[in-house]
Protein backbone atom coordinates (compact mmCIF):
# COMPACT_ATOMS: atom_id res chain seq x y z
CA UNK A 1 0.00 0.00 0.00
CA UNK A 2 3.09 2.76 0.67
CA UNK A 3 4.31 1.75 -2.80
CA UNK A 4 0.99 2.19 -4.57
CA UNK A 5 -0.23 5.05 -2.87
CA UNK A 6 3.04 6.89 -3.69
CA UNK A 7 3.84 5.68 -7.79
CA UNK A 8 -0.28 6.31 -8.05
CA UNK A 9 0.19 9.93 -6.97
CA UNK A 10 3.29 10.25 -9.56
CA UNK A 11 1.49 8.90 -12.64
CA UNK A 12 -1.51 11.84 -11.90
CA UNK A 13 0.83 13.73 -13.59
CA UNK A 14 2.07 11.94 -16.13
CA UNK A 15 5.18 10.92 -14.80
CA UNK A 16 7.16 7.51 -14.56
CA UNK A 17 7.84 6.28 -11.49
CA UNK A 18 11.78 5.69 -11.01
CA UNK A 19 12.71 4.73 -7.64
CA UNK A 20 11.22 4.09 -4.17
CA UNK A 21 12.68 4.52 -0.46
CA UNK A 22 11.25 3.04 2.29
CA UNK A 23 11.75 3.62 6.19
CA UNK A 24 10.25 1.36 9.17
CA UNK A 25 10.08 2.02 12.41
CA UNK A 26 9.67 -0.79 15.24
CA UNK A 27 9.65 -1.25 18.61
CA UNK A 28 11.66 -4.61 18.34
CA UNK A 29 13.81 -5.77 14.74
CA UNK A 30 12.07 -8.78 14.40
CA UNK A 31 13.73 -10.25 10.99
CA UNK A 32 10.89 -12.57 9.63
CA UNK A 33 8.81 -9.86 10.61
CA UNK A 34 10.46 -7.26 8.81
CA UNK A 35 11.95 -9.24 5.58
CA UNK A 36 7.94 -9.98 4.94
CA UNK A 37 7.44 -6.15 5.28
CA UNK A 38 10.48 -5.36 2.75
CA UNK A 39 9.04 -8.38 0.44
CA UNK A 40 5.91 -6.70 -0.01
CA UNK A 41 7.27 -3.34 -0.29
CA UNK A 42 9.67 -5.14 -3.23
CA UNK A 43 6.78 -6.64 -5.13
CA UNK A 44 4.59 -3.38 -5.16
CA UNK A 45 8.19 -1.96 -6.81
CA UNK A 46 8.22 -5.13 -9.29
CA UNK A 47 4.35 -4.05 -10.30
CA UNK A 48 5.14 -0.19 -11.02
CA UNK A 49 8.29 -1.02 -12.70
CA UNK A 50 10.22 1.63 -10.07
CA UNK A 51 13.59 0.01 -8.30
CA UNK A 52 13.78 -0.39 -4.57
CA UNK A 53 17.30 1.50 -3.74
CA UNK A 54 17.49 1.80 -0.23
CA UNK A 55 15.34 2.10 3.24
CA UNK A 56 16.11 2.44 7.07
CA UNK A 57 14.74 0.39 9.61
CA UNK A 58 14.71 2.05 13.06
CA UNK A 59 14.40 -0.18 16.20
CA UNK A 60 12.98 2.37 18.73
CA UNK A 61 12.18 0.13 22.15
CA UNK A 62 9.84 1.87 24.65
CA UNK A 63 8.48 4.21 21.84
CA UNK A 64 6.99 1.30 20.07
CA UNK A 65 4.98 -1.58 21.58
CA UNK A 66 6.78 -4.88 20.37
CA UNK A 67 4.23 -5.70 18.40
CA UNK A 68 3.75 -2.69 16.23
CA UNK A 69 5.71 -0.76 13.96
CA UNK A 70 5.53 2.12 11.40
CA UNK A 71 6.29 2.18 7.51
CA UNK A 72 6.71 5.65 5.71
CA UNK A 73 8.02 5.74 1.88
CA UNK A 74 8.73 7.94 -0.62
CA UNK A 75 9.24 7.71 -4.89
CA UNK A 76 10.61 9.85 -7.30
CA UNK A 77 9.39 10.04 -10.85
CA UNK A 78 9.83 12.10 -14.19
CA UNK A 79 7.92 13.47 -17.27
CA UNK A 80 8.96 15.45 -19.84
CA UNK A 81 7.80 18.67 -18.94
CA UNK A 82 5.68 19.00 -22.19
CA UNK A 83 3.86 16.09 -21.35
CA UNK A 84 2.94 16.93 -18.30
CA UNK A 85 -0.87 16.60 -17.73
CA UNK A 86 -2.59 20.01 -18.30
CA UNK A 87 -6.07 19.77 -17.06
CA UNK A 88 -6.82 23.72 -18.20
CA UNK A 89 -7.26 21.29 -21.54
CA UNK A 90 -10.41 19.56 -20.18
CA UNK A 91 -13.33 21.79 -21.77
CA UNK A 92 -17.18 20.46 -20.98
CA UNK A 93 -18.29 17.04 -23.00
CA UNK A 94 -15.11 15.08 -22.36
CA UNK A 95 -15.00 11.80 -20.84
CA UNK A 96 -14.04 10.59 -17.80
CA UNK A 97 -12.93 7.01 -17.57
CA UNK A 98 -13.14 4.84 -14.38
CA UNK A 99 -10.46 2.52 -13.37
CA UNK A 100 -11.89 -0.27 -10.99
CA UNK A 101 -9.99 -0.63 -7.01
CA UNK A 102 -9.40 -3.74 -5.64
CA UNK A 103 -11.83 -2.73 -2.68
CA UNK A 104 -10.80 0.18 0.34
CA UNK A 105 -7.37 0.41 -0.79
CA UNK A 106 -5.63 2.78 2.05
CA UNK A 107 -8.65 5.01 3.03
CA UNK A 108 -10.99 5.63 5.19
CA UNK A 109 -9.70 2.90 7.91
CA UNK A 110 -10.45 4.90 10.83
CA UNK A 111 -14.23 4.92 9.77
CA UNK A 112 -13.79 1.46 8.99
CA UNK A 113 -12.60 0.72 13.05
CA UNK A 114 -15.75 2.70 14.16
CA UNK A 115 -18.41 0.75 12.16
CA UNK A 116 -17.12 -2.90 12.92
CA UNK A 117 -16.08 -5.09 15.93
CA UNK A 118 -12.20 -5.86 17.10
CA UNK A 119 -13.37 -9.22 16.40
CA UNK A 120 -15.04 -8.84 13.45
CA UNK A 121 -11.70 -7.25 12.15
CA UNK A 122 -9.66 -9.74 13.09
CA UNK A 123 -11.79 -12.36 11.01
CA UNK A 124 -12.39 -12.93 7.38
CA UNK A 125 -14.22 -9.09 7.08
CA UNK A 126 -10.83 -8.00 8.04
CA UNK A 127 -8.83 -9.85 5.49
CA UNK A 128 -11.13 -8.33 2.59
CA UNK A 129 -10.59 -5.20 4.06
CA UNK A 130 -6.84 -5.39 3.69
CA UNK A 131 -6.89 -6.36 0.19
CA UNK A 132 -3.52 -4.75 -1.28
CA UNK A 133 -4.34 -0.91 -2.91
CA UNK A 134 -4.05 -1.65 -6.43
CA UNK A 135 -1.10 -0.17 -8.44
CA UNK A 136 -2.27 1.84 -12.00
CA UNK A 137 1.37 2.44 -13.14
CA UNK A 138 1.49 -0.10 -16.26
CA UNK A 139 -1.82 0.34 -17.88
CA UNK A 140 -1.80 4.17 -17.24
CA UNK A 141 1.80 4.52 -18.87
CA UNK A 142 0.66 2.30 -21.57
CA UNK A 143 -2.42 4.86 -22.87
CA UNK A 144 -0.19 7.53 -22.15
CA UNK A 145 1.77 6.67 -24.58
CA UNK A 146 -0.99 6.37 -26.79
CA UNK A 147 -4.09 8.85 -25.84
CA UNK A 148 -3.78 12.59 -25.42
CA UNK A 149 -5.24 12.37 -21.51
CA UNK A 150 -6.12 15.62 -20.21
CA UNK A 151 -6.09 14.99 -15.82
CA UNK A 152 -5.76 11.92 -13.84
CA UNK A 153 -7.44 11.95 -10.66
CA UNK A 154 -6.09 9.27 -7.58
CA UNK A 155 -9.42 8.73 -5.71
CA UNK A 156 -8.21 8.12 -2.06
CA UNK A 157 -9.00 9.90 1.49
CA UNK A 158 -11.78 12.46 0.74
CA UNK A 159 -13.35 9.91 -2.08
CA UNK A 160 -15.28 11.64 -5.30
CA UNK A 161 -16.39 15.24 -4.07
CA UNK A 162 -12.53 15.99 -2.70
CA UNK A 163 -10.18 14.22 -5.24
CA UNK A 164 -11.83 14.99 -8.78
CA UNK A 165 -12.24 18.81 -8.56
CA UNK A 166 -8.24 18.87 -8.30
CA UNK A 167 -8.20 16.91 -11.92
CA UNK A 168 -10.53 19.55 -13.21
CA UNK A 169 -9.80 23.40 -13.86
CA UNK A 170 -12.25 26.12 -12.31
CA UNK A 171 -15.91 26.06 -13.57
CA UNK A 172 -15.69 22.30 -14.76
CA UNK A 173 -18.03 19.79 -13.05
CA UNK A 174 -18.11 16.16 -13.74
CA UNK A 175 -21.96 14.66 -14.14
CA UNK A 176 -21.88 10.71 -13.11
CA UNK A 177 -24.62 8.18 -13.75
CA UNK A 178 -24.63 6.79 -10.21
CA UNK A 179 -25.70 3.27 -11.81
CA UNK A 180 -22.79 3.17 -13.71
CA UNK A 181 -20.28 3.08 -10.82
CA UNK A 182 -19.49 -0.54 -10.62
CA UNK A 183 -19.46 -0.52 -6.12
CA UNK A 184 -17.82 -3.73 -4.33
CA UNK A 185 -20.30 -5.47 -2.10
CA UNK A 186 -17.31 -4.30 0.70
CA UNK A 187 -18.86 -0.46 0.57
CA UNK A 188 -22.62 -1.87 0.90
CA UNK A 189 -21.98 -3.54 3.82
CA UNK A 190 -20.21 -0.69 5.56
CA UNK A 191 -22.58 1.81 4.90
CA UNK A 192 -25.17 -0.39 6.07
CA UNK A 193 -23.36 -1.41 9.26
CA UNK A 194 -22.95 2.22 9.94
CA UNK A 195 -25.89 3.87 8.35
CA UNK A 196 -23.78 6.03 6.64
CA UNK A 197 -25.36 8.15 4.40
CA UNK A 198 -24.77 7.45 0.53
CA UNK A 199 -22.75 11.17 0.01
CA UNK A 200 -20.57 10.63 2.96
CA UNK A 201 -19.76 7.14 1.56
CA UNK A 202 -18.72 9.28 -1.20
CA UNK A 203 -16.68 11.54 0.53
CA UNK A 204 -14.78 9.00 2.27
CA UNK A 205 -14.41 5.85 0.14
CA UNK A 206 -12.83 5.42 -3.56
CA UNK A 207 -16.26 3.26 -3.86
CA UNK A 208 -15.17 1.15 -6.23
CA UNK A 209 -13.19 3.32 -8.95
CA UNK A 210 -9.61 3.81 -7.51
CA UNK A 211 -8.48 6.32 -10.50
CA UNK A 212 -10.31 8.39 -12.94
CA UNK A 213 -8.87 10.03 -15.98
CA UNK A 214 -10.27 12.65 -18.26
CA UNK A 215 -9.76 12.34 -22.42
CA UNK A 216 -11.57 14.24 -25.20
CA UNK A 217 -14.65 12.22 -26.12
CA UNK A 218 -13.07 11.40 -29.68
CA UNK A 219 -10.22 9.68 -27.91
CA UNK A 220 -12.52 8.07 -25.13
CA UNK A 221 -13.22 4.54 -27.24
CA UNK A 222 -9.62 3.99 -28.17
CA UNK A 223 -8.64 4.79 -24.39
CA UNK A 224 -11.22 2.25 -22.94
CA UNK A 225 -9.82 -0.25 -25.74
CA UNK A 226 -5.89 0.39 -24.56
CA UNK A 227 -6.75 -0.36 -20.51
CA UNK A 228 -8.53 -2.92 -21.30
CA UNK A 229 -5.55 -4.90 -23.04
CA UNK A 230 -3.60 -3.84 -20.19
CA UNK A 231 -6.01 -5.61 -17.56
CA UNK A 232 -8.14 -2.85 -16.76
CA UNK A 233 -11.42 -3.51 -16.70
CA UNK A 234 -12.05 0.61 -17.34
CA UNK A 235 -15.51 1.95 -18.18
CA UNK A 236 -17.21 5.42 -18.74
CA UNK A 237 -18.24 7.02 -15.39
CA UNK A 238 -19.52 10.45 -16.64
CA UNK A 239 -19.01 13.30 -18.79
CA UNK A 240 -17.61 16.62 -17.60
CA UNK A 241 -19.92 19.95 -17.73
CA UNK A 242 -19.93 23.67 -17.28
CA UNK A 243 -21.70 22.77 -13.58
CA UNK A 244 -18.40 23.21 -11.46
CA UNK A 245 -19.58 20.68 -9.40
CA UNK A 246 -19.47 16.81 -8.98
CA UNK A 247 -22.88 15.62 -9.73
CA UNK A 248 -24.00 11.69 -8.62
CA UNK A 249 -27.49 11.01 -9.74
Amino acid sequence: DCVAMSVNDIICCGAKPLFFLDYIACGKNIPERIEAIVAGVAEGCVQSGCALIGGETAEMPGFYPVDEYDIAGFAVGVVDKLKILNKNEITAGDIVIALPSSGVHSNGFSLVRKVFSEEELRGELGARLLTPTKIYVKPVLALLDKVRVKSISHITGGGFYENIPRSLPSGIGVKIEKAAIKTPEIFDIIASRGSIPVRDMFNTFNMGVGMSLTVAKNDADKALEILRQNGEEAYILGETTNSGEIEIC
